[in-house]
């Protein structure tokens, strides 16, 4: 049985509308749009949400012909900042309209490049476009206009006028207000994020829909728009699927979406996805499919390391948040019988939290932890203890320094529990006669004093001759209620980490072992291999020789766990060489920091400034290696070789 891939049309859902995402859209041949649920879900309401970022909603989309036919499904980002508002503290600080829209320019450019999902230009990457709300039952965009003149409502990005009604600005805050331009001073603001401050001057955005009913926001506050090819399956999906496992296909609050397409077939059970999902499936065995089930994990985490470097490289800054969420999977359509799975395609569907915090008065910069980025096993332990709160500041000393930086040295006291390494960062914001002075320094740990009080020496900061002044008059003197957060100094050696956990949750984790189960045998095999670390042998043999003298290792962190089939551990070293497994086993190992002496990376912020994007090239090295062992597996006949070594094995076993 074939798929008949050519003759497959893609057809809008049944009970579902595509309503093009502007009014310009519908005068024209092919149409971006929105699919909108004629019936809300109960959970998830009309849109098909696909995820949320820190600064957007991502939802399904297509672009239609004419004939109303689905060309292509799409994700559209649509920026959204409202939940930035949960952010505290310096990351707050660090954190505006004018940084959130430059930061969705580079990043929408950096996707782009990204192989796997391409980029469907639109214009709105950059240009706000008009606020947009959705009718489902007139098929129809809706974008407000004024009662009276018939004038557009637009995101307003004048300062001055904000000003002067007394709202915050737009380039430095992150509230966000609709105006009618044509009116200037005289137009009433509609504010479009949560807590936005309002006067006599505003009004809510129910007087700006005309009393029209049953509206979906689509873009209520007129933000910037992102579109790129749909990868429907999920990261954890994919891999069990080719473990044997099963794809419930996009869901829609609980219920799948009936999109049309190649990855529908993903959902199929029985001869399609058996006969023509792989290239050996009946005709090498379980030896076959094991091996190919390798080989096919490998690429699926070697794209997932690949968009995680292209971005990095593209921007410049970590993730800083990636689990197995932030990758999807898309299959293409090959001719008649071809293995349809090997053309799984990983891509970054999660652009990142990591906000990059500029010292104003210093030339550091430093890569914060956005809204949403909390406790996972996918982090490391020290990122899930963020520690922020108020205390009791002296200022022992400032020290001038060449170049007109100073320096301040002092001591800090805090009733909360501090735990902080030498090489992560302190806020501090002081309350001084000349105003508000935000400081940068790091711990003193071998200067402790007290319980609860730490020596702090800040980074070389440009203060200006009225701060520098006013720290100086306040040497000695206790400044109480000071609010303090801890930065840790954290880069793309972090995302290595999440990394290094998609890499356990590709190789090891089945039905009978869950992901932590899983990373906790690798830790505990991480540091047996960094105790027994031995500069003249290999990594893989130091592993192979901790395999032969525990037999718990092979039963734990064996090649079995590859499949959702039953199959026994020593069966499965028979069927997957050895020096390969203990090459995926070491690679996994070099990606966790400062693990022992072979990591790649020593600590979380240990990454060159300006090649960030460096700490993946060791991996990536890893990978194209063992790509290209698994590879020789498949395409040359190892088939008789490995079943005899398996025979004289049993046998030998079997006569001891």
């Amino acid at each position: 049985m074939f798929v008949d891939w050519v003759a497959t049309t893609m057809e809008v859902p049944e009970g579902y509308v595509a309503i093009p995402i502007s009014a310009e859209q519908m005068t024209v041949p092919l149409q971006v749009c929105a699919l909108v649920s004629r019936k809300p879900d109960p959970i998830a309401g009309e849109l098909v949400v696909l995820r949320d970022a820190i600064d957007a909603r991502i939802v399904l989309g297509c672009v239609i012909d004419a004939a109303g036919k689905v060309q292509q499904w799409l994700d559209l980002w649509v920026q959204d900042p409202s939940r930035l508002g949960e952010t505290a503290g310096a990351s707050r600080e660090a954190l505006s309209n004018a940084v959130l829209d430059q930061r969705w320019q580079q990043q929408a450019a950096a996707l782009a490049e990204l192989p796997g999902a391409p980029a469907l230009a639109t214009g709105w990457e950059a240009e706000h476009p008009p606020p947009t709300f959705l009718d489902p039952a007139a098929g129809e965009p809706f974008h407000p206009v004024d009662a009276e003149s018939g004038d557009p409502w637009q995101l307003c990005q004048d300062d001055a006028l904000l000003k002067s009604k007394d709202l915050p600005p737009y380039s430095t805050s992150l509230h966000r207000y609709l105006y009618l331009p044509q009116r200037g001073i005289e137009s009433h603001l509609v504010p479009v994020t949560p807590q936005a401050p309002e006067t006599e001057d505003t009004q809510p955005v129910e007087a700006i829909l005309r009393g029209r009913a049953g509206l979906v926001a689509f873009n209520p506050g007129g933000g910037l728009i992102f579109a790129r090819g749909h990868a429907p399956a999920s990261y954890e999906s994919f891999v069990d699927l080719l473990g044997g496992g099963s794809w419930d296909g996009v869901l829609h609050g609980r219920s799948p979406v009936p999109i049309s397409g190649p990855a529908e077939s993903l959902r199929e059970d029985g001869a399609p996805l058996s006969a023509e999902g792989r290239l050996f499936m009946g005709t090498h065995g379980q030896w076959g499919r094991l091996v190919e089930t390798l080989h096919l994990k490998l690429r699926a985490f070697a794209d997932a390391v690949e968009a995680v470097r292209g971005l990095t490289r593209h921007c410049q800054r970590p993730l800083l948040n990636l689990t197995a969420d932030s990758f999807s999977v898309g299959v293409g359509a090959p001719g008649a019988a071809l293995p349809f799975l090997w053309t799984g395609r990983t891509v970054l569907a999660d652009a990142g939290s990591a906000m990059s915090l500029t010292v104003e008065t210093s030339d550091s910069v430093h890569f914060l932890r956005g809204v949403g980025a909390g406790v996972s096993v996918y982090y490391p332990e020290s990122a899930s203890k963020p520690t922020s709160g108020r205390g009791s500041l002296r200022i022992r000393k400032v020290l001038p320094q060449t170049g007109g930086t100073s320096i301040v040295e002092g001591t800090f006291s805090t009733q909360e529990k501090v735990e902080a390494a030498s090489y992560d960062l302190v806020w501090f914001r002081l309350n001084v006669t000349c105003g508000r002075v935000d400081l940068y320094g790091r711990i003193e740990r071998d200067r402790a004093l007290a319980a609860g009080e730490w020596r702090f020496r800040t980074i070389g900061q440009w203060l200006g001759e009225r701060a520098d002044s006013a720290l100086r008059q306040a040497e000695g003197v206790p400044i109480a209620d000071t609010p303090f957060e801890i930065l840790p100094l954290l880069s793309s050696p972090f995302d290595l980490y999440s990394l290094a956990v998609l890499a356990a949750r590709t190789f090891l984790v089945d039905q009978e072992t869950s992901l932590p189960v899983a990373w906790d045998e690798v830790l505990s095999l991480a540091r047996q291999v960094a105790q027994e670390y031995d500069e003249s042998t290999e990594l893989m043999q130091r592993v192979q020789a901790i395999f032969d003298a525990d037999r718990r290792w092979v039963e734990s962190l064996g090649p079995h766990r590859l499949t959702h089939k039953e199959v026994e551990p020593d069966e499965a070293f028979d069927l997957v060489p050895a020096e390969v497994w203990f090459g995926v086993l070491g690679m996994i190992i070099r990606m966790i920091p400062g693990v022992g002496p072979d990591s790649i990376c020593r600590d979380y912020g240990h990454a060159q400034p300006g090649g960030i994007h460096k700490v993946y090239d060791p991996v990536v090295g890893d990978l194209e290696m063992l790509l290209t062992r698994t590879r020789s597996l498949i395409v040359i006949d190892w088939r008789f070789n490995r079943e005899v070594h398996s025979v004289i094995r049993r046998y030998v076993m079997g006569t001891s």
